[in-house]
């Protein structure tokens, strides 16, 4: 059985914690090393609802995406969520680890995954690679098979996200004509003038803000589809979760792995003008 150290040894070969931004917070976050590690459960946000599944499944560690304490904090009273779901994890001897910006940049990493999910095939190539290593770096550029209208893609690349009550935002004439794709994971309209210096069809990201989107669709950038941060990020896990099995079983260690179908984004529902009138 292998222990939690051993897990530990293996995610950060995968995703260094060394390329992790200097604001970040990666890697362990509770747990004892020297523990015995069998299941292990793959989310993009440490929320209550995460622990309750992994508790319901018998997980010996979750593996997340975004970070519980990105700030740091002086307690782990359970008097917040926070707390709480830090005692629910000890308590229960669920430890949690935490891979974000190091898996953003990876290779691959979370956008190599998401541009496989929204139908980008052949090499895939980094938006803005890293200044030591230019196969890794932030979001990637790839390519459709064939050219297709701005609005079958956006409809292809809805399908092959998780459904969110958001669903996808599209910027730009629908009937054009659209190839050449970058992605990013995540929040990305700090790269929006990346994107367009890059010359791509379209850039599909999330949480893109309406002065920044306006002046650059206005400017003539490529297309824009903001879909939801969560389900940008979620066909990452399934990823991150072969890989390491895969590593594992290569020696000789076996785990089971699971990637948490927990809706984590924090939008529930949408409303229209006329759904009041």
């Amino acid at each position: 059985m292998p222990t939690l150290a051993d897990i530990v040894t293996e995610l950060e070969t995968r995703y260094d914690p060394r390329w992790a931004e200097s604001w970040d917070a990666v890697g362990l976050v509770c747990g004892d090393p020297s523990a015995e590690v069998r299941r292990i459960l793959f989310a993009v946000d440490p929320v209550a609802a995460v622990a309750d599944e992994a508790l319901g499944w018998g997980a010996d560690l979750i593996v997340t995406h975004h970070p519980l304490y990105l700030r740091g904090t002086t307690s782990v009273a359970a008097t917040t969520f926070k707390g709480r779901l830090i005692h629910t994890l000890i308590k229960n001897d669920i430890a949690l680890f935490t891979a974000h910006t190091n898996a953003d940049v990876a290779d691959p990493g979370v956008s190599d995954a998401l541009a496989r999910a929204v139908g980008l095939t052949g090499p895939l190539v980094p938006l803005m690679p890293a200044a030591d290593d230019p196969g890794r770096g932030l979001g990637r550029i790839g390519s459709l098979p064939a050219p297709v209208p701005l609005a079958e893609f956006a409809r292809e690349a809805a399908r092959g996200l998780p459904a969110t009550a958001g669903g996808l935002r599209v910027a730009g004439d629908p009937g054009r004509p659209v190839q050449r794709i970058a992605v990013s994971g995540g929040s990305g309209d700090s790269l929006l003038g990346v994107a367009r210096a890059a010359g791509v069809d379209v850039f599909l990201t999330a949480d893109l803000r309406h002065h920044p989107a306006s002046e650059f669709m206005e400017a003539d950038g490529p297309a824009l589809i903001d879909a939801a941060h969560w389900a940008t990020e979620w066909p990452w896990l399934a990823d991150a979760a072969h890989h390491l099995a895969s590593a594992s079983a290569a020696r000789g260690i076996t785990v089971e792995t699971r990637v948490s179908e927990t809706v984590t984004d924090a939008w529930k529902t949408t409303a229209k003008c006329e759904d009041f009138t």
